[in-house]
Formats: structure tokens, C-alpha cells, sequence
């Protein structure tokens, strides 16, 4: 409880410094301020940063965002539900988190969606984000960009490199009903746990795994009581960015293009900028002892479809259709 009211302060008092939904500025000038839980030393901070140094750019400096970073304005889903009411103009959160409010986005949380990040990115960057756009429309939102934190991999305390390794493993997931159903398929025991908790879950033994973004191991420190990483590619996960309509109103018709643009181009570099951070994470990690481990995604997807079909997991017949197109497009 105390806990929950020390957020809502640090939120409130926020809140007290953003006119409107804008930070004040000039009278030729907008400020927006980009709320985050990641911290500054992440690459989707960085990612950030680029975004707001591209707007400021396109724009000739009429529009600026200054971004909050670690979680000072709350949780992914209460700065969400903040920018609807207006009281945040952008918000970011993974788009596991947007199916609070968007239920059939939860469609892209199936596991082995995508086979690679380039039917990843043509999705969200063309009809499925279409469908994510109508929809965030009626919640008062638009969805500037999307940034990603990629693909999620094992890591664990001993090896696996096939199917029948994942048998008894305690893994941590996040409170996901496609990824908890796809380790079970594999024969692991999956756990939802707060992140937080992840380490000391590894360090006593509750668990024997969890699942990131390689340059999470790193950050996190995971790589001291897991020494062992699988490629297992099993969930590709984006974060949005999502735009309050009062702040989007507030942009003159003539800057929307090219702040669009601009934005587009921030969370591009982002994704590279993720590339780059789970390369210098790997060598580091390697360095540390930690051994990588391939293993057959074809077995792994065939097993998780099978347990997907027998629990009845069914999706919007519009949304299936978008998805469907990307990946008779992009191979």
C-alpha cells in the first residue's frame, strides 16, 4: 500500500509539471514530455533520445520532447492510461501490456509469430499497425512509433540446446498465457514472477531460467547465476509509442508529416541501436563464461501450435488476415 501511494505521489506531483497534458513553452514552441520504466543507460532510452533529437530537427525546433525516464511517472500501464486522460502526452509500454486495451493485439504475443525482425517490423509498420491505430484511436491515443526490445531468449542455469532439456525446468515468464502455454508445451514449468524478483528467484533456486533480450542478461547481471544462453527466438516484443489526442491536437497541421517522419526515423535507429546492444552484450557475456546454445525452432513452434490448437486459442478473423498477409509477403 505504501508503495502504491509513494507512485501515485511521484505521478501526481509529475503531473503538476505538465500543463495540460504539454509542458509549457514558447508561444512557437511545444514540449512534450515521453514518460519510460527503462532506464538511461538502456538502448531504448538511447532510442528515445534519437527520436526527440529527430523531431526537434525536422521541426526546426517547434517541437521538442524531453523524456522520463525509469518509471518516474509510473508504470507502463498507468502512464497508458495517463495519456488518455490527457494528463501524459506520450507513453510507452510493450505491446504485451497494450492488450489491456486493445485485447486482440494480444494476437502478437503468440509465440514464433515471426520468423524473422524484418515480418516483425513490416507489421506493425504496415496492416497490423494499421488495426493497432484504429483501435488506440478510440481510447483517445495515437501510436507515434514502435520501438522494440526484439527477440526474447532463454537463459538458464544448465544447458539447452533441444526440446527434451526444457523437461522439469522452473522457468520465469511474464504473466502471459501464449508464452506460459508455449514453455509448457516444451515441458517446462512456467512462472509468472515480477521482474524484479527474477535474480534472487535464479540465486536460491526457485527457478532454474527466465527470458529476455540478450542485453538484458548483461544489465541485469543475470550471467552471474546463469551461465548458460539458448537461442530460442520464442516471442518478438515492441513497445509503443502512444500519443495523447490532446497533445497530438496541439501540433500544427503543417509539422504532423514530418514529426511522423521523424519519430519513424528515432525508433529505426532504435532497433539498430538494439542490434548493436545485444552484439557488445554477447561478447561480454561470452567473456564471462556463458556459453550459447542453438536449438531447432521448427520443433519448438511445432509443439507450442499443437498445445496453442488444444487450448482453443483463436484470434480476430481481421486481425488473423493482417498477419497472414505479412508473412505470405515478407519471408
Amino acid at each position: 500500500m505504501r508503495k502504491a501511494v509513494a507512485v501515485f505521489g511521484v505521478v501526481a506531483l509529475s503531473i503538476m509539471f505538465v500543463a495540460s497534458g504539454c509542458l509549457r513553452a514558447g508561444a512557437n514552441e511545444l514540449v512534450f514530455q515521453l514518460a519510460m520504466v527503462d532506464p538511461e543507460t538502456s538502448p531504448y532510452y538511447k532510442g528515445a533520445a534519437k527520436v526527440a533529437e529527430e523531431v526537434a530537427a525536422a521541426t526546426d525546433g517547434r517541437i521538442k520532447i524531453k523524456i522520463a525516464a525509469g518509471g518516474t511517472l509510473g508504470g507502463e500501464r498507468d502512464t497508458v492510461e495517463l495519456a488518455m486522460t490527457g494528463d501524459i502526452d506520450i507513453a510507452t509500454a510493450a505491446n504485451s501490456v497494450m492488450t489491456n486495451f486493445i485485447p486482440e493485439m494480444s494476437i502478437l504475443d503468440q509465440a514464433f509469430l515471426w520468423s524473422n525482425a524484418k515480418q516483425a517490423h513490416a507489421a506493425v509498420d504496415g496492416p497490423v499497425g494499421v488495426l493497432i491505430q484504429e483501435k488506440a484511436k478510440k481510447l483517445g491515443l495515437h501510436v507515434i512509433g514502435y520501438m522494440e526490445s526484439g527477440f526474447r531468449n532463454v537463459f538458464s542455469v544448465r544447458p539447452i540446446a533441444k526440446i527434451e532439456d526444457f523437461t522439469g525446468i522452473k522457468i520465469r515468464t511474464m504473466q502471459n498465457q501464449y508464452h506460459m502455454t508455449a514453455f509448457s508445451a516444451f515441458g517446462a514449468m512456467p512462472v509468472a514472477m515480477a521482474a524484479g524478483e527474477q535474480f534472487t528467484a535464479l540465486q536460491q533456486g526457485t527457478i532454474d531460467a527466465a527470458e529476455n533480450a540478450i542485453a538484458n542478461c548483461w544489465n541485469n547481471g543475470f550471467y552471474e547465476v546463469t551461465k548458460n544462453i539458448t537461442y530460442s527466438n520464442h516471442a518478438f516484443v515492441y513497445i509503443l509509442l502512444c500519443m495523447s489526442n490532446e497533445a497530438w491536437n496541439k501540433i500544427p497541421e503543417d509539422l504532423r508529416e514530418p514529426f511522423l517522419s521523424a519519430v519513424k526515423r528515432g525508433c529505426d535507429a532504435e532497433r539498430q541501436y538494439l542490434v548493436e546492444a545485444n552484439e557488445d552484450a554477447t561478447e561480454k557475456l561470452k567473456g564471462a563464461g556463458v556459453a550459447f546454445h542453438n536449438i531447432d525452432h521448427m520443433t519448438l513452434k511445432t509443439a507450442y501450435e499443437k498445445a496453442a490448437k488444444e487450448k482453443g486459442l483463436k484470434f480476430d478473423p481481421a486481425w488473423e488476415a493482417a498477419v497472414t498477409e505479412v508473412l505470405a509477403s515478407v519471408k
